[in-house]
């Protein structure tokens, strides 16, 4: 039986909020702009998060699931774009770390006064992280469309519910994510290397996001 054509729902429930707490780009980001700059970055960051997941969970609406595995050269660009863009993302703050790790206290205390070139536009960036967020591109336009029964006679219904559910998980995380990473700045601060050695952790995953990415397949 389903609940306004959805099949399923607490299993969809108890997936899709394992799903959001699975480490990911998205969330990785939005930690790493809180933490550098504060709770507004932190909270744009986010809203770009928001604005891409809205985006895909309407082209999975519109069959980008099947148009995807209906045309493997469309969805070959679609990976390895993404891939590159996330690798490109981690060399960059492992870059910036060891740059930070050999640093004087003195030019230190000059780049604690800028922004991370990572981390400026938090939102620009974290819409383009969110389109090629891994996580979405396997989950969302596979996992998501299971639970919609297609003989439902107004499909809108069932993934405008499944919508709300995804992203108010999203927006609960990512919340409490944000405030953690305020709360951690006040810790980095004054360690830099501590600050540079989490920095390079955080640039590794976003590597091995690319990698996973480059190896993933919607089937």
């Amino acid at each position: 039986m389903s609940f306004y054509g959805v099949t399923d729902l607490w299993t969809y429930v108890i997936g899709a909020f394992g799903i959001i707490l699975l480490p990911g780009p998205n969330s990785l980001f939005v930690l790493s702009v809180a933490t550098s700059r504060g709770i507004k970055a932190g909270y744009q960051g986010a809203c770009g998060v928001f604005v891409g997941d809205t985006i895909l969970l309407m082209l999975t609406a519109l069959g980008a699931a099947s148009l995807l595995r209906s045309n493997p050269a469309l969805f070959m660009v679609v990976k390895y774009a993404g891939a590159a863009y996330l690798a490109w993302l981690g060399v960059n703050l492992v870059w910036a770390a060891i740059q930070k790790w050999r640093s004087t206290d003195e030019s230190q205390a000059q780049a604690v006064a800028e922004t991370p070139a990572n981390l400026a536009h938090p939102f620009k960036r974290a819409l383009v992280i969110s389109l090629l967020n891994p996580k979405a591109i396997l989950f969302l336009l596979s996992f998501f469309v299971q639970f919609i029964d297609p003989t439902y006679e107004t499909p809108a219904v069932p993934f405008l519910i499944l919508s709300a559910i995804v992203m108010a998980f999203s927006a609960l995380y990512l919340s409490a994510l944000i405030f953690a990473g305020a709360r951690l700045a006040q810790v980095f601060r004054a360690r830099k290397r501590l600050t540079s050695s989490l920095s390079s952790a955080v640039g590794g995953m976003f590597v091995w996001f690319g990698a996973k990415l480059a190896t993933a397949s919607l089937n």
